[in-house]
């Protein structure tokens, strides 16, 4: 069954190159969807901005690639990260980043 979760990811995740980490957990683990940074939501991020995900895919996948993320890449910092379950409204063919 496809499920979607809609993400904000709180921490040091600018400029850090979690992004296209990111992109590469997606592929190897079987997810689709996108990742971007947000700059203009502090009521969510704070000040110092963070990264939007949506990540589609299979129950199991999706539970693994949120837990990927909650690790973070080797030279960020995960803080925390908010989970919104979706319905999903498109099929993504493949995980991308978004500007």
């Amino acid at each position: 069954m496809l499920v979607q979760k809609h993400l904000y990811i709180k921490g040091d995740v600018i400029g850090v190159g979690f992004r296209a980490w990111a992109k590469i957990q997606a592929k190897m683990i079987g997810v689709t969807g996108w990742i971007r940074n947000i700059y203009d939501r502090p009521d969510i991020f704070g000040d110092n901005g963070g990264v939007e995900a949506v990540i589609q895919g299979e129950e199991e996948k999706v539970k693994r690639m949120i837990e990927v993320l909650k690790i973070g890449s080797p030279v960020s910092r995960v803080d925390e990260i908010e989970i919104h379950s979706q319905t999903p409204r498109e099929i993504f063919e493949d995980f991308e980043i978004r500007k």
